[in-house]
């Protein structure tokens, strides 16, 4: 099972894979102004570099200790990934109201996920073991669903996949943004038959229940997150009386 230090780093990969052509270019420093509600693993996240750097950078000894107002420099090579993938949308956003306008039959881009629209589907079947929100001390980001090896996991919605490989604690592990800015997790996985930057359709078979990383048997962990942020899952997903709690 995932605890709340590896969650941490599951933050830093969410939106990295963004940003790297932005890095690559060199980019100048950024400062980062801290927000209520704001984290260091979601701060590194948006400007997709290691949040242990940023706290390196800032001298800071406990890096779960930041306040309002307190102003962050960002290593070398941190982009704004949410400033850019708002001004990247906007063309985007004109194109489709001039398509609309010519009453002319509206062609995806191919360089942005489908719309999720908030409508997700379970990702396997399975025993819903644990679930969102507190847990041993720590905060679990997500559900555990058990499973046996083997069982097909499932897109919950249309997306991209933006990350498929190795965690610590995760083990294989898949991210895939949707639009409107969430994006899913799947991890523990046995399989993956998806690759990184591949468009996925809802309902489509990218991985396989499995039991890698911290896990203590066969299971998925899955998580939904909007804007870098932990949401609960079984408020998003429909009722599924297939699921079993136990």
């Amino acid at each position: 099972m995932v605890r709340r230090r590896i969650a941490l780093g599951l933050g830093l990969i969410l939106l990295s894979c963004a940003a790297l052509s932005a890095c690559s270019r060199g980019v100048r420093q950024p400062i980062h102004t801290v927000r209520a509600g704001d984290t260091l693993s979601a701060i590194g996240v948006r400007y997709g570099v290691p949040f242990r750097d940023i706290a390196r950078l800032n001298n800071l000894a406990d890096p779960d200790r930041i306040r309002v107002g307190q102003r962050l420099r960002i290593p070398h090579g941190g982009t704004d990934s949410l400033q850019t993938a708002r001004s990247k949308s906007a063309p985007a956003r004109r194109r489709a109201a001039t398509r609309r306008a010519a009453v002319r039959e509206p062609q995806r881009d191919r360089k942005r996920p489908p719309a999720a629209v908030g409508r997700f589907m379970w990702p396997t079947q399975g025993v819903l073991t644990s679930r969102y929100g507190p847990r041993n001390n720590s905060f679990h980001d997500g559900i555990d669903i058990a499973a046996p090896a083997g069982t097909p996991i499932v897109a919950t919605a249309p997306g991209e996949v933006i990350y498929s490989g190795v965690l610590r604690g995760y083990g294989k592990v898949i991210i895939l943004r949707h639009a409107n800015g969430y994006a899913s997790v799947y991890a523990h996985n046995s399989r993956h038959y998806v690759k990184q930057g591949q468009l996925v359709k809802q309902g489509q078979k990218i991985a396989a229940v499995g039991n890698t990383g911290r896990a203590t048997g066969p299971n998925l962990h899955f998580e939904i997150r909007r804007n870098n942020k932990a949401r609960n899952p079984l408020k998003l997903l429909p009722p599924n009386h297939q699921i079993v709690s136990r």
